[in-house]
């Protein structure tokens, strides 16, 4: 079992039925992997965290099977490598929900917490999962943020109260919030980004150097 979530009273319920095609999903994955967590992921880090990043929705080999944001899967080799390199976290990621890493000072908020087909939720899905991502970017001290491709940035704008005309997405692109918050936007550090070179290792760590340099300014 992964660990409880950070900010409790924030979560949607294990059986959440909010989305129909996210709960026909989890169904059929619960008949085919029993064992696997199969139900919303929870946020993952501290909940004093200086930095937000807003990721995108479950991977279906990675947090859907883990339970765990980023964990089992490709993508969560560079983040959790990138935290670990700025000193945002402690222990060693051993891909699995149980290794004892712990966040410090970052947490991680997915825009939708249900897998979706293809991980592409629909904008529908995305607007009624929102509340849940709002609470929790909204209950921690964070003065920074960063969104995990344009799905997660047009969340992120949205729950920090941006307006989207006036913030354009683009890999390491800044948004000053209208509370003075800012959002820096990453290309996602999926499989397929790093596969076909559109994020490279050098371009992801830029994002969190660039958050640790802003840390104590805004």
């Amino acid at each position: 079992m992964p660990p409880p979530t950070p900010l409790p009273g924030t979560e949607p319920p294990h059986d959440c039925p909010r989305c129909p095609r996210l709960v026909a999903l989890r169904r059929q994955l619960r008949g085919e992997h029993p064992d696997w967590w199969n139900a919303p992921v929870p946020a993952f880090g501290d909940p004093d965290a200086w930095l937000g990043i807003i990721g995108l929705a479950p991977g279906k080999h990675g947090a859907n099977r883990t339970g765990r944001p980023f964990t089992g899967d490709f993508a969560g080799d560079l983040m959790f490598a990138t935290l670990a390199k700025f000193g945002l976290s402690d222990g060693e990621y051993q891909s699995r929900p149980d290794d004892g890493l712990r966040l410090n000072g970052a947490i991680i908020i997915n825009s939708v917490k249900c897998l979706p087909p293809e991980n592409k939720p629909t904008p529908e899905e995305v607007r009624t999962c929102r509340p849940f991502a709002d609470a929790q970017a909204n209950a921690i001290p964070a003065r920074i943020f960063i969104a995990l491709g344009q799905i997660a940035h047009q969340s992120a704008v949205k729950i920090l109260g941006g307006k989207l005309p006036k913030c354009r997405f683009g890999h390491l692109a800044e948004h000053r919030m209208p509370d003075g918050r800012v959002l820096i936007d990453s290309y996602h550090c999926s499989r397929y980004n790093q596969n076909t070179g559109r994020l490279s290792a050098e371009m992801f760590e830029a994002v969190f150097a660039r958050a640790v340099e802003l840390r104590g300014r805004v």
